[in-house]
């Protein structure tokens, strides 16, 4: 079968082998695909493979071999599913692929934000500690995690990840989640109503999908309910926080802090909020992007086209 890979760049910038692909179809990789010549590189194709590329109902009508579409992430917003399905096409997607490598993220954005390992090194780079008249200083209050409440707001795979290093911590854990799960660990405490994960938090995590009841879950109004002490972090999908709301309260003190790996629109256009943003740290969507995350999410790719073939389509979103 005839693969096309529409956007491989970010999976494998060169450093993993797309041979286990290769040998499974004819295969034919891009970096990347402006959608002025979609078209014209996937006539032909009867498996499309697509990370960011959108494959709406008019492109979909227009390739009449295309029998499969493999999403190169979990999240499959990027596919028309309805369009897919009118035409008999699968869709599947990558799930649970970098569950750890996300929450090391947020881990490490929250120790950004505590610790402030950024900024004095560069500090003792520019030569501050060398014309220091003190053997140690600081550029900005540090802050112990012990005892401090972290907020889980989606306590799926990761949102458990996540509580587990915030455990190891000493942090005491609060979770919140469209559904309570049947058994909870017992270092657990869940919050039931969802204000109080807001008000209660000194810590605030966002692990939860994107839908209509999540979208601009952190705006004036949820930020009001939060301590200003409060530190927000979202590994999560842009469009939960409203960044103007989250900019603006940052501006006035409303919360300590902020650090978040994902945006409404990305790349972020010069004029998000966010980038002048007092006590903001941003990364560009990279904790999907570990060495072992792309090996895995890769594997599996291969995987679920290997299943299709053999009539027992596996991880299908349609």
């Amino acid at each position: 079968m005839k693969i096309v890979v529409l956007d491989g760049y970010t999976l494998n910038p060169g450093d993993l082998n797309w041979l286990s692909l290769q040998n499974i179809g004819e295969c034919t990789i891009y970096d990347r695909t402006p959608p002025e010549i979609l078209l014209a590189r996937t006539a032909d194709a009867e498996i499309l493979l697509t990370n960011k590329v959108v494959l709406n109902k008019t492109a979909i009508e227009q390739l009449p071999k295309l029998k499969y579409i493999g999403v190169l992430a979990t999240g499959y917003n990027v596919v028309d599913i309805a369009a897919a399905r009118e035409h008999g096409i699968i869709v599947t997607n990558v799930p649970a692929y970098s569950t750890r490598s996300v929450a090391q993220q947020a881990i490490a954005l929250l120790l950004e934000l505590t610790n402030r390992v950024g900024l004095h090194d560069q500090a003792v780079h520019n030569g501050e500690w060398s014309s220091s008249v003190d053997f140690s200083f600081t550029k900005a209050p540090l802050i112990e995690l012990q005892g401090k409440t972290l907020g889980i707001f989606g306590y799926g795979e990761i949102g458990k990840a996540v509580a587990q290093i915030g455990i190891a911590l000493g942090m005491k854990i609060l979770a919140h989640s469209r559904n309570c799960p049947a058994e909870l660990s017992a270092e657990i405490e869940w919050a039931s109503d969802r204000d109080r994960l807001f008000a209660e938090s000194d810590v605030l995590t966002l692990h939860c999908p994107l839908t209509n009841d999540t979208q601009n879950l952190i705006c004036n109004e949820t930020i009001a309910m939060m301590k200003s002490s409060a530190f927000l972090i979202n590994t999560g999908r842009g469009p939960l926080v409203n960044e103007a709301d989250l900019a603006s309260a940052l501006q006035a003190g409303k919360i300590a802090g902020a650090a978040v790996d994902v945006l409404s629109t990305e790349p972020p256009a010069a004029r998000n909020p966010l980038l002048s943003a007092p006590n903001c740290i941003i990364t560009p969507h990279v904790a999907w992007a570990t060495d072992a995350a792309r090996q895995r999410l890769l594997q599996i790719v291969v995987d679920n086209i290997i299943a299709f073939q053999n009539g027992s389509p596996q991880n299908v979103v349609n």
